[in-house]
């Protein structure tokens, strides 16, 4: 039975004693992704060791996901408009779980890959419908808790996921990977029964359209220039490669904002980044994430497979990121109503600047406690500055009625460079390695991945100080790339500070 006010309209498809169960199953479909987001990086060197991967395999295990996710994120919004947020939301976490079982039993890194991008598919039904099902489930008045409680928890997951994972990961073996797709088993079905058994089918939306050859020519699109940009092995690609994927992918993206522009659905409406504030938002939104999705990325890589430092150790050293971002985030949004998000988040992407080119810089001193985990607390301190912020800038950057899809289109955004960094990263770090290795090029050595036997003293000093070369090549660029976006910031988004 729906709630119904007094004046007839309806405030909620579900009753009020059933919507603790759209919440805890909300939750639990978060933790599974970000569980799996958190942990897989510090999880990936395992995967390598465990599989025999390599690290253009370990690219794809990341961008597989990615790929589907960033692409289809839009249309998974809108689908859940169509046909039922209930359903399509069940549909998602149903993909998630069913291509986890397969990730967790996969016998080579192909089959992983397959299955990762199911998971993405699925991930782009489920993240959208997580928070649409609790907005749509609880009235206004009700909302802000909820939404709270939500993000609470989802913080929870996200400091203690990768703290847990890494000491699972050292303690139980290379094999141990495998339990961080497996745990979304539990999750998935306790969320499902919930969804099924406690809270009734929404009403959808008949008229409403989808995109799908949007959808269709921006998965393409991208799947060209991530394949242009992915080495094979762990070599480098080589100029033709990156040429021929990438013309071809860069046309059918024209393709895409051809069809964008002409569509009466549009999964995209492009007349949005006519105003200044919104390219902006999304601009810096590129930029800022590109780096850090590289930077957490590759660091994890480095000191596990570079310097043998061990995944709990790594797992504790991210810690302090996590906690900032938890505790700082909220007094960053009080501050930014004060001055506006443009100086926040200007200030907190110089920041982060700073601690990557400081990691880059002291990554020949190989010390974790030293060299790494004070930058990762400078990196938790700059986005802590970002994130609330920026979420202020997407949602004021368009009329409140188009908030929902100025949202959507920034998660999108934000994920698409996580695709593109992961992707164009692992080529610059496999050029650099090889260079910097000089008349050791020829041994089966690689970035990021422990030798299979030891190595002589010489031989060995040459890995590693390869392995630092090429993240401090990462670090550096990528610096560059955070100190754009606070640029973008600073002349787009809205600054009190001038009228003073």
């Amino acid at each position: 039975m729906n709630d119904v006010r007094s004046n007839g309209a309806v405030a909620s498809f579900c009753p009020p004693q059933n919507r603790i169960y759209v919440l805890v199953a909300a939750i639990l479909a978060s933790s599974m992704g970000f569980i799996d987001g958190s942990v897989l990086s510090i999880a990936t060197p395992a995967i390598r060791a465990n599989l025999g991967a390599s690290l253009a395999d370990a690219q794809w295990i990341s961008n597989a996901y990615m790929l589907f996710l960033a692409s289809l994120l839009l249309i998974g919004g809108a689908a859940g408009d169509r046909f039922g947020l209930r359903n399509v939301f069940a549909l998602g976490i149903v993909l998630f779980v069913v291509a986890s079982l397969i990730c967790a039993v996969a016998p080579n890194p192909g089959f992983l890959i397959i299955a990762r991008a199911v998971q993405g598919f699925g991930a782009a039904l489920m993240v959208p419908g997580s928070l649409a099902i609790i907005a749509k489930a609880y009235p206004r008045e009700e909302r802000g808790k909820a939404i709270g409680l939500w993000s609470a928890f989802s913080s929870l997951t996200t400091i203690l996921g990768p703290v847990i994972g890494g000491f699972v990961l050292t303690t139980m073996g290379d094999w141990s990977w495998r339990l961080v797709f497996a745990i979304n088993l539990p999750l998935g079905g306790i969320a499902l029964a919930l969804l099924f058994l406690k809270v009734p089918a929404d009403q959808p939306e008949a008229g409403r359209r989808l995109d799908l050859v949007g959808g269709a020519l921006i998965t393409v699109a991208l799947l060209l220039i991530a394949l242009g940009l992915t080495g094979t092995g762990g070599n480098a690609p080589v100029l033709s490669h990156v040429l021929a994927y990438c013309g071809i992918g860069l046309v059918a993206l024209v393709a895409f904002l051809w069809w964008e522009a002409r569509s009466k659905a549009p999964m995209l409406p492009l007349y949005h980044f006519r105003n200044v504030a919104f390219s902006g938002v999304q601009g810096l939104t590129f930029a800022l994430y590109f780096a850090l999705s590289a930077v957490t990325f590759f660091l994890p890589m480095t000191l596990i497979g570079g310097w043998g430092v061990t995944a709990a150790e790594v797992s504790i050293a991210f810690l302090p990121f996590g906690i900032a971002l938890t505790v700082l985030s909220p007094y960053a949004g009080r501050l930014s109503d004060k001055v506006g998000p443009g100086p926040m988040i200007t200030l907190g992407a110089v920041i982060v600047a700073i601690a990557f080119a400081l990691l880059g810089l002291l990554a020949p001193l190989q010390n974790v406690w030293l060299g790494v985990l004070p930058l990762t607390i400078l990196m938790g301190l700059g986005m802590s500055a970002v994130v609330s912020p920026l979420s202020t800038a997407v949602m004021t950057s368009v009329e409140d009625r188009d908030t929902g899809l100025a949202s959507g289109v920034n998660n999108a955004v934000a994920r698409v460079a996580g695709l593109l960094a992961v992707a164009l990263m692992g080529g610059v770090a496999a050029f650099v390695f090889e260079r910097a290795l000089g008349g050791y090029a020829e041994l089966s050595l690689f970035f990021g991945m422990q030798p299979d036997a030891p190595l002589a003293a010489d031989v060995e000093t040459a890995r590693q100080g390869a392995n630092n070369a090429a993240f401090a090549a990462i670090a550096y660029s990528n610096a560059g790339l955070a100190l754009l976006s606070a640029v973008i910031a600073w002349f787009t988004q809205e600054n009190k500070l001038r009228r003073r």
